[in-house]
């Protein structure tokens, strides 16, 4: 093979990796913006927490791929970010916040260290699992259509770009749709005059010490956990297998534990396997060489290591936008989650009541004695479920 055909085949894999970054980057971080925003981070933290999670999962995916010779990718916890905007403030404020965060992680690194706990979730039935995750990304997925009526001019362009881009290459829809948001923030700021500062554009990691609530735990720490899990990891794994690799569970855990524990008192919310993703640096397109594709994975993980140096940049730009746009953006990158998870809900029609319920408590947004709506949906879900109401057959217990 001749060295101009050596770097031909060398950038397939590059660029694959550069593009699962750049998917897995522009589609889903308004939502880790708007979930940290909704617990109770300011401005600054928020940007911390972009930062904080974008270098735990740059160096997690390098770590994993380097080690393992496999396109091992992680990612943050979007499901586990559409969560925290549903939850909303938590009693004890962001210190509050940042101290669930740090429990997810030590539960997540327990997850890797003692595989009881995972096969424990694996028992939570999928229905319920999935019908939860559904609920809690509803208003987010209907959040566009509030904004196309509040301001259709500045809405109504995102939402455009990303239909026909849709219709065109759906890979690149939500992306389009964040430049296409990009140009009505640019022009938004033109016309106002309110161009953020050179200072507010270089990234800072803030700390916050964390606090431990009860509150915070029960309808944070859990529900973060479970549906990172649920969501991410384990259907990660699957993807993974999809392509005959094999992630090994107890590093991949471990790592990306570890990562989401130090990223935590930086507030950032999780870091998990990424799951769709995944497919873009596992997939035969990142390299016909299946033995080669782990330099798409490593290269994932330089790229959000890079990318991560503009979180102050982004956060800017999400303070200056027009109301709606931004939530314009989260929303379309959450449809196809929401699909994915009311398809797995409803599939059995056996299970299609308490999945239902489960959902319905979920997208109320209610909150009991301090307690988010998610932590209750799946509760009650779990124990209709058990019971067997509205399934056929004898009763069934976890």
């Amino acid at each position: 093979m001749t060295a101009p055909e050596q770097r031909v085949s060398v950038a397939v894999p590059i660029g694959a990796g550069i593009v699962c970054a750049l998917v897995g980057f522009t589609s889903s971080f308004a939502v880790v913006l708007a979930g940290l925003r909704a617990v109770g981070a300011d401005a600054g933290q928020a940007a911390s927490g972009l930062l904080a999670v974008s270098v735990a999962m740059g160096a997690a995916t390098v770590v994993l791929s380097w080690r393992f010779r496999i396109p091992i990718t992680s990612a943050w916890s979007t499901p586990g970010a559409a969560l925290l905007v549903s939850t909303g403030a938590v009693g004890g404020g962001w210190p509050a916040a940042v101290g669930a965060f740090l429990v997810c992680g030590v539960l997540l690194v327990v997850t890797g260290l003692w595989p009881r706990l995972a096969d424990l979730v694996t028992r939570i039935p999928t229905p319920i699992a999935q019908a939860m995750l559904a609920g809690v990304l509803l208003p987010l997925c209907i959040a566009p259509l509030h904004g196309v009526v509040d301001d259709p001019a500045a809405v109504g362009p995102v939402l455009l770009v990303w239909l026909v881009v849709l219709w065109l290459r759906p890979r690149w829809a939500v992306p389009a749709a964040f430049v296409a948001a990009l140009v009505v923030i640019g022009v938004a700021i033109g016309r106002d005059g309110t161009a953020p500062a050179f200072a507010d554009l270089l990234p800072t990691l803030t700390f916050t010490t964390p606090s431990f609530t009860i509150g915070a735990l029960t309808g944070v720490a859990v529900p973060l956990y479970l549906v990172t899990m649920a969501a991410q990891n384990i259907p990660g794994v699957a993807v993974m297998a999809g392509y005959d690799y094999d992630v090994p569970w107890r590093p991949a855990m471990t790592v990306t534990g570890v990562g989401s524990i130090v990223g935590a008192v930086f507030g950032g919310h999780a870091v998990n396997l990424a799951a769709i993703s995944a497919a873009l640096a596992a997939a035969p397109d990142a390299d016909p060489d299946r033995e080669r594709r782990w330099v798409a994975g490593f290269t994932t993980g330089v790229s959000y290591l890079v990318m991560g140096l503009g979180s102050a940049g982004l956060v800017a730009v999400v303070l200056a936008a027009p109301d709606g746009v931004v939530q314009a953006v989260a929303g379309v990158a959450l449809l196809g989650a929401f699909a994915g998870a009311c398809s797995s809900a409803l599939a059995d029609a056996d299970s299609r009541l308490p999945a239902t319920i489960t959902f319905v408590i979920a997208a109320s947004g209610i909150g009991i004695a301090g307690v988010g709506s998610a932590f209750w949906a799946l509760v009650v879900g779990v124990v209709v479920w058990s019971s067997g109401i509205g399934r056929a057959g004898p009763f069934r217990r976890l």
